[in-house]
């Protein structure tokens, strides 16, 4: 069974997007386009070798991608694509939105908590990782005790206000370990594993 993770840009005060609806680049994604090495999995991200192999790294392990509905309202839905084409997207949400864009495969609409939503994700992943997109998803995932990962693409930007990763979680119910570090240009890729 692969691991609940997440890999996320962040600015150095904390921010995962700047303030207002669809305001997520704030220049935290730079980074992807920042280069001459193309993703094998999405070659319209140009990135420098060293985030290159990282990202087509952490992509390759993954099976399936949870996304809140925060994010996919911002995102537009991906217009069916998803956030990873090809793999199956979960949206946690308390309501079903009235139209969704076909996908292939379909997207799969939770309303029953992120327990739900990683147990059907873990089944539809099989034995590979399943990726959590959305400040709300990862510290519902904290607090239930469901993250084994966290990936923090470290940029050098001071946002000032935004969406906070890790905000409102309280500081005894989580513990990290930093198990890798890939230093690039123009962002520092952090792995922590999650102690439980």
């Amino acid at each position: 069974m692969g691991t609940i993770g997440t890999a996320l840009s962040m600015s150095l005060d904390g921010f995962i997007a700047g303030p207002g609806e669809g305001a997520a680049a704030a220049g935290l994604h730079d980074w992807l386009t920042a280069g001459q090495t193309p993703s094998r999995f999405n070659p319209s991200f140009t990135m420098a070798r060293p985030s290159a192999e990282f990202f087509d790294e952490g992509i390759a392990a993954t099976g399936a991608v949870i996304v809140g509905r925060r994010t996919y309202d911002v995102s537009g839905a991906w217009a069916g694509r998803g956030p990873v084409p090809g793999l199956p997207l979960v949206v946690l949400t308390h309501r079903v939105p009235e139209r969704v864009p076909a996908g292939d495969p379909p997207y799969t609409f939770v309303t029953d908590g992120i327990e739900a939503a990683v147990e059907q994700a873990r089944a539809m992943a099989s034995t590979k990782n399943v990726h959590l997109m959305g400040a709300s998803v990862v510290q519902q995932s904290i607090r239930a005790g469901l993250l084994d990962e966290l990936v923090i693409s470290l940029v050098p930007k001071v946002l000032g206000q935004g969406v906070r990763l890790l905000d409102g979680l309280d500081p005894s119910n989580i513990e990290l370990e930093v198990v890798r570090v890939v230093d690039a240009p123009g962002v520092t890729h952090l792995t922590y594993r999650v102690i439980k």
